[in-house]
């Protein structure tokens, strides 16, 4: 198979595989799409926490951002951790120079353990100055609480939230809905015109560590390719319930999704 789209990731690296720019990779990889990367931070964790976290500095991320740019031209971009204030500040120069409209951002916040992985600072400056640089914008609920400073117990409390979101100069929000206590999983989009609600099955399962940054790439690899912001959107929710219903079960912890879950190996390498 030949790949269809490139897609530049930037993101943070997870030593466990899991999640960060790793899953990012393997997602994009599995969905038949290029991926490069420029890595933001080095995380020292495994499926129990987040053990330390090795920042990259921001004009190295920028160079790697840059400097891959220049060689192979991405069709969509997803980011990940942006860890500090000025991470964000040289990420958005980078993104200007090279010029790519298909962003996704994942606003990489909290770990599975509830360990934090960004600063005051750096929320604010998500607010302030990248909500409006990119096309979609993917928090979970406590991230979405985070960046609205509200309580969200509901649908109609994700619906509110991704409004005031708008408000703040996003284009487009998917609120994932799996920290809802409901039967059903629902995830919320909108944008200024309409309202979405993409329904699937919830699957009760602990290993769960990823998912976030495999629908956010999975809807990155699917705009690279041709596809409408909505249906990405539906097609990244559908890998990643089906990556989910796997259940891996791998280590102690919140153990990884199944990224290969679209894969079916050649017979040769069998």
């Amino acid at each position: 198979m030949n790949p269809k789209s490139k897609v530049l990731i930037i993101a943070g690296s997870d030593s466990s595989g899991g999640a960060g720019i790793q899953a990012d990779i393997k997602t994009v990889t599995s969905l038949g799409c290029y991926a490069m990367t420029a890595i933001t931070a080095v995380t020292v964790q495994n499926t129990t926490g987040v053990k330390s976290i090795i920042p990259i500095k921001p004009k190295d991320i920028s160079s790697q951002i840059e400097f891959t740019s220049k060689d192979i031209k991405a069709n969509a971009i997803k980011i990940g951790m942006l860890h500090s204030k000025q991470v964000i500040t040289a990420v958005i120069k980078s993104l200007k120079k090279i010029g790519i409209k298909k962003i996704v951002l994942d606003p990489v916040m909290i770990a599975k353990g509830g360990t934090m992985l960004i600063n005051n600072k750096a929320v604010i400056d998500i607010k302030k100055k990248l909500l409006k640089n990119v096309l979609l914008i993917t928090p979970n609920i406590p991230e979405t609480e985070l960046l609205t400073n509200t309580k969200i117990k509901s649908v109609k409390d994700m619906v509110r939230a991704g409004k005031l979101l708008i408000n703040f100069g996003a284009k487009n929000v998917l609120i994932k809905g799996g920290h809802l206590k409901s039967k059903q999983m629902k995830d919320v989009f909108l944008n200024k015109k309409i309202i979405k609600i993409f329904r699937s099955k919830k699957y009760n399962s602990k290993n769960t560590h990823g998912t976030g940054c495999t629908l956010s790439s999975a809807i990155a690899a699917n705009l690279s390719c041709g596809k409408d912001l909505i249906k990405s959107c539906e097609l990244g929710v559908k890998y990643v319930n089906e990556a989910i219903k796997s259940n891996l079960n791998f280590g102690k912890g919140n153990g990884p999704i199944n990224h290969l879950n679209s894969i079916t190996l050649n017979k040769k390498f069998k």
